[in-house]
């Protein structure tokens, strides 16, 4: 794991080490990389706006964020970012977290998938919805300079991530047509911004 990407670093110790070493254990190649691009885009997004954040908090939500779309944590009653929630509250019960900070751990990975939140309301929730919204559809890509995006890809390819993606989306919301998935994938041109991201097109 690269800890520092174009003056953009990730934190280190052992709660964003546990966080890194279970994304990359249980996500495939292209699903981890989008999970580090994640944390980066939104990093960068409160860096370049002299915004002070928790950067421990922001790394583990974004390692966990997808992991209820991989088979061993799937549900198929809950919403995928839902079971994320429940995923994060357990692992970082193991970490020793308070409750409190449990619960925010979750909080951002259930709110992602919802309506944009405004920075001043919950940073770090906005941030995670910047950096997977730039990484998976390109939607708020033009805030960021393009060297940086382009050397974020180099550290972390994409390894046709739109694609596959889009399938993991599809198969939430074949199996669970009220999720937010399923209203995501509804909307008018997000698959094809998805398969077709501009950072693969270069």
């Amino acid at each position: 794991m690269l800890v520092e990407v174009a003056g953009v670093r990730a934190p280190v110790g052992k709660s964003a080490e546990a966080a890194r070493t279970v994304c990359a254990e249980y996500a495939d190649d292209a699903l981890y990389h989008h999970s580090a691009r994640s944390y980066f885009f939104g990093a960068a997004w409160a860096q370049a706006r002299g915004l002070d954040f928790d950067r421990e908090l922001l790394f583990v939500a974004a390692m966990l964020h997808d992991l209820a779309l991989t088979p061993p944590f799937d549900s198929h009653t809950l919403a995928f970012e839902e079971a994320g929630g429940h995923l994060a509250r357990v692992f970082t019960a193991g970490l020793g977290w308070p409750a409190e900070r449990r619960d925010r751990a979750a909080e951002l990975i259930v709110l992602h998938m919802r309506d944009d939140i405004a920075p001043e309301v919950d940073l770090e929730s906005r941030l995670l919805q910047v950096g997977t919204s730039a990484d998976v559809s390109g939607t708020g890509l033009e805030a960021f300079d393009p060297s940086f995006a382009a050397t974020l890809v180099e550290a972390y390819p994409r390894l046709g991530f739109g694609e596959s993606f889009v399938r993991l989306f599809q198969d939430q919301a074949a199996r669970k047509p009220s999720c937010a998935a399923a209203s995501v994938l509804a909307a008018a041109g997000w698959g094809e911004r998805t398969a077709n991201h501009p950072l693969d097109q270069g």
